[in-house]
């Protein structure tokens, strides 16, 4: 006769009992409601089905929207509107202006309305303005668009974040952040991919030139798939229609098992005032915006991808398209392998950030000192392979870190990471001038030393997240 199920306190989990009991006779209890690890399993693919891929295929998308202005440039934009290296610099910085200014206010209001309908609308208009790119004829007309684009796309990337962190628990992010990031990965190599192959292909088509027919057709993508998402996007645990009244419960349930806080129906929201100055004060938001800074305006890298490699030697632009696919592979590799084992060490994230951190910066320096074109590009696909990893660890750091604010705040602390982070693309799109060709070593010394901050930083909050868990030791 099968023994009755054993009910088991969710703050007080006696380990020893989870190892000689039988999975199925195990339930977990919170406030009253009990659920057994199959039926959690059950809600986590329900909630991964609903959420990942969709998310995937929305950010992939958006990555590309954001970075696809490097390869108009070498495919014939800059000559066509007659750009010059600083007209170019700062049609990359008005984007990331708005961009950081509006994610905040974004996620103020992200958390007050359904995710499902906020999300899908703003992704729908900054498709719409990218396929408008298209019929740019001077540089003021792509100036106007790219501020218009930052600031659609600005909620995007903070609702996301507050998305995943408000699912998932702890434990279970870094696998999830990764995912996310891999479509940013991703969206350079199918950027290259697809860049070399309109521009090569439809130069010309209907009177148009390649890098005019790669703005519409990415444009038109964002917008269908903006469509789709209002169809399949979850809302938060408490207020979603996807979920059953009994799944919603173990949903939220699971995660305040995690110490993740989670707001309810009907619950009364924080103030916007409030709920920003919380976020602010909380030392944890400056250590991950300091931090964040430092790997995203390394990232800006990314926006030179092109340019560099053709200044590396690779002269035929469409070659030079192609040739940036391998960054983005070896770095998609990296980051899924790192992001997969990191889930089963949490309290050591922001020491797996640190040594990536570490490993680029190296790679960065010999750079700077090495002028051989097919090792200066072996060593960048190496380097752009520790950013992208500690990108996304990072995410799911801070995102595991703010758990146990309420949701309002924590949608600003995360908005905050992000948008402080994104404010370094600014100056970033300064590092690699035309002029600086083929050393540029600018971009690379500068991009060394916030590599070594950045190492600096994220020792300091593995040693601070840890003593504020209860937990000692530096491993």
């Amino acid at each position: 006769m099968a023994s009755p199920p054993r009910s088991v306190e969710i703050l007080d989990v006696d380990i020893k009992v989870m190892h000689d009991t039988k999975l199925e006779n195990i339930e977990f209890s919170v406030d009253g409601l009990t659920w057994t690890p199959e039926e959690e399993k059950k809600v986590v693919r329900k909630i991964d089905t609903y959420l990942m891929p969709m998310m995937w295929l929305m950010y992939l998308l958006s990555y590309m929207d954001r970075t696809n202005i490097g390869n108009a440039k070498i495919a014939g934009m800059q000559a066509d509107l007659s750009l010059t290296s600083s007209q170019y610099s700062i049609c990359l910085v008005v984007f990331f202006v708005t961009y950081v200014v509006f994610e905040v206010p974004s996620n103020m209001l992200i958390v007050r309305i359904r995710p499902s309908i906020y999300l899908p609308a703003i992704m729908t208009v900054w498709g719409a303005l990218t396929c408008c790119m298209a019929a740019i004829k001077d540089y003021h007309h792509l100036i106007v668009l790219r501020i218009f684009v930052g600031m659609f796309e600005a909620g995007f990337g903070p609702g996301m974040l507050l998305l995943m962190s408000s699912w998932y628990k702890r434990e279970e992010q870094s696998k999830r952040f990764g995912i996310y990031i891999s479509a940013a990965i991703l969206s350079g190599a199918f950027g290259g991919l697809l860049a070399g192959a309109i521009t090569g292909e439809l130069e010309g088509a209907a009177g148009y030139r390649g890098w005019r027919w790669l703005f519409i057709i990415e444009g038109a993508a964002t917008i269908f798939v903006a469509i789709l998402s209002y169809f399949v996007l979850p809302d938060f645990p408490g207020t979603t229609s996807k979920l059953t009244e009994r799944e919603k419960q173990i949903a939220c349930a699971r995660l305040m098992q995690s110490g993740i806080s989670t707001a309810v129906e009907g619950e009364e929201r924080m103030g916007k005032g409030k709920s920003f100055l919380l976020a602010v004060r909380d030392w944890r938001t400056t250590g991950f915006v300091i931090g964040y800074m430092v790997i995203v305006g390394s990232g800006t890298l990314s926006y030179f991808y092109p340019t560099l490699v053709n200044g590396l030697g690779y002269t035929d632009t469409v070659t030079a398209q192609y040739m940036t696919v391998p960054i983005y592979g070896v770095a998609f590799v990296c980051a899924a392998v790192t992001a997969y084992f990191a889930d089963s060490i949490p309290n050591h994230r922001g020491l797996i950030i640190a040594c990536w951190l570490a490993f680029s910066l190296i790679t960065s320096i010999i750079i700077c000192v090495v002028y051989d074109f097919t090792a200066r590009y072996a060593l960048l696909v190496l380097m752009a392979a520790g950013i992208w990893t500690s990108n996304a660890i990072s995410l799911s750091f801070a995102g595991a870190s703010f758990g146990d604010m309420r949701p309002e705040v924590r949608g600003v602390s995360l908005a905050l990471v992000n948008a402080m982070g994104n404010l370094a693309s600014i100056y970033g799109a300064y590092l690699f001038p035309a002029d600086d060709k083929p050393k540029y070593l600018l971009g690379f010394g500068v991009i060394s030393g916030m590599l070594g901050v950045g190492v600096v930083t994220y020792i300091v909050m593995h040693i601070s997240t840890k003593k504020r868990n209860g937990l000692s030791g530096f491993f």
